[in-house]
Formats: C-alpha cells, sequence, structure tokens
C-alpha cells in the first residue's frame, strides 16, 4: 500500500504562472484544433475566464426553486452568460437553437435526490454530444464519496469519449455532508481530476489556502456558486475566488434565486472579465436591479 504524502511544506509556487504553450487557456495547449475551439466558446480569449450559467439541477432534484420555467426564467440571462451548463432534455425542449455559445452538457446521472448521489452512470453517448453540438461534457467525481471508483471510471471514460471527438471534459467534484471543503480536500480532488485526463475542474472555493489549490492543479478551475448567497456575499467569493486563480464561475442559485437574476449576472460578469472590486459590483447590480 502507498503511502499518505502528509508532508505540509509544499511549495506550488503560486506567484508563478503556468506556461500558455500556445493557447491562451491553462494546461490546454497540446490540444487539437477542435478542443481548442470549444475551449474558446466556453472561455472567453481577452479575459481568459467564463461566467457559467448552471441550470443542471433538476437531474437529479426535479423542479429546483427558479427553474420550474426554464423558458420564463433563464432563457432572458442567456444573452450574459458565457456557457449554459444544463440537461439535453432541456437543451432540446427550452434553449433556443439561436444560442451561439458554449454548451456544457450534463453527461452523468443515475439517482435521484432520494437515494446515495455517489452511484452514477455516464447518461449521455459520445455521438448524442456530437449531434447536439456540445463544447463540453460534465461528469460528477465523488473523491472520498461511497461512489468514488465508478465516478472516476466514469470520468476516464468521458475523457476517451471526449477526445475521440474533440468535445471537453469538465470533472465536477463532488462534496458530500461528510467531507470538509478545505484547500487539502479540494487539493486532492481537482489534482485527481486533472490527471485522469479532464480538461478542466469545477470545484467550491475555501476562504483559506484556495491559491495552492490552483497553483497545483495543471488544468482551468471554475468555482461552483454552491448554496445562495447573499448577493454581496456571492460576489466577495466570485472575487475571491478569481484573484486567487480561478478561471471562472459555475454560478445557478446565486444567480437565478437572486431578486434580480439579470443584474446579478451582469455584476458577476464585471468580477470575472474585469476584476471589478465586490463593493462596485454590488453596487452595480443594485442600479441595474434599481432600474427593473
Amino acid at each position: 500500500m502507498p503511502e499518505a504524502d502528509t508532508r505540509g511544506d509544499k511549495s506550488f509556487y503560486e506567484d508563478i504562472p503556468a506556461p500558455d504553450q500556445g493557447f491562451f487557456l491553462k494546461g490546454s495547449g497540446a490540444y487539437d484544433w477542435g478542443m481548442k475551439n470549444r475551449l474558446a466558446r466556453i472561455f472567453r480569449p481577452e479575459s481568459g475566464r467564463t461566467v457559467m450559467l448552471a441550470i443542471d439541477h433538476g437531474y437529479f432534484q426535479g423542479p429546483t426553486t427558479g427553474l420550474e420555467r426554464v423558458d420564463l426564467n433563464i432563457v432572458p440571462l442567456l444573452p450574459w452568460s458565457d456557457t449554459l451548463m444544463c440537461t439535453r432534455g432541456i437543451l432540446r425542449s427550452v434553449i433556443p437553437p439561436t444560442y451561439g455559445k458554449g454548451v456544457v452538457i450534463r453527461a452523468s446521472g443515475g439517482p435521484s435526490i432520494l437515494k446515495e448521489l455517489s452511484n452514477e452512470e455516464i447518461a449521455i453517448s459520445i455521438d448524442e454530444a456530437v449531434r447536439l453540438n456540445v463544447a463540453a461534457m460534465a461528469v460528477q467525481v465523488f473523491v472520498g464519496g461511497e461512489g468514488e471508483t465508478k465516478s472516476v471510471h466514469n470520468l476516464t471514460r468521458l475523457v476517451d469519449m471526449g477526445n475521440s471527438a474533440g468535445i471537453a471534459t469538465l470533472a465536477v467534484t463532488a462534496v458530500g455532508r461528510e467531507l470538509v471543503r478545505d484547500a487539502k480536500y479540494l487539493g486532492l480532488a481537482t489534482r485527481i481530476c486533472a490527471e485522469l485526463g479532464a480538461t478542466y475542474v469545477k470545484t467550491y472555493f475555501c476562504e483559506e489556502g484556495f491559491e495552492k489549490v490552483t497553483a497545483g492543479c495543471p488544468i482551468p478551475i471554475v468555482i461552483a456558486g454552491g448554496k445562495k448567497l447573499p448577493e454581496k456575499d456571492a460576489l466577495q467569493m466570485a472575487y475571491d475566488a478569481i484573484q486567487q486563480g480561478a478561471s471562472g464561475v459555475d454560478m445557478g442559485r446565486n444567480i437565478f434565486q437572486s431578486d434580480a437574476p439579470a443584474a446579478m449576472i451582469q455584476a458577476v460578469r464585471k468580477v470575472v472579465h474585469e476584476n471589478e472590486k465586490p463593493e462596485i459590483a454590488y453596487q452595480y447590480y443594485l442600479d441595474l436591479a434599481k432600474k427593473g
């Protein structure tokens, strides 16, 4: 049995950026043209970052608050998103085919919120992903969870499928109630996903040591919005994550459950793409919200 690495004096050289290898996105220089083109539909080349709008919650928890009517609640927000993360059912039935930005399709599933969530399977074929013209496929990875090995296998299978068609793979690190969202765990989970071939990773932000998480992961990290926060706190979290090396945010509830979703997604864009300070972005949100 290999011994666990317990040393705490690691050096991630957080002040030294990773080489760009001829492409604007971290760790992506060796991909072929098709993959890079899809990544440029997810991440804005001008900033190297993304504002992903996550609305895939229904695949395991049904009609989530704020997603009862995707046609009325979400479609009006699409112009301010860089990428839409959704299920194929919602994509086909609701999202206008004129949406020309990147689509990240939910590619794993199985159990509902009533069951053990880590018992997932791959839920889409590569032919279907190509037919839907998606930029990436997203898979849950339950590092430390009951279904860890199966979910890791799902990731590696999806990476193989995606690479064969030039479609990116997003590894979503899932954290159960029993796991601590600290830098040690997040660093472990994101690095495992990167080592196994994910194109980029979605994980949670932590207030201490997040710069080590991003520095230790050779591919882009976007942060999950997580539970609904007050708008000012959500903007602060996004700002802190970006300043500590995140390549964007994948926000759902903190946008579509906001009192003014259109204002909120525009304020998030200010933080992500323009490095706007959270207090200024929050005032921008308030001003837009007041205009209606």
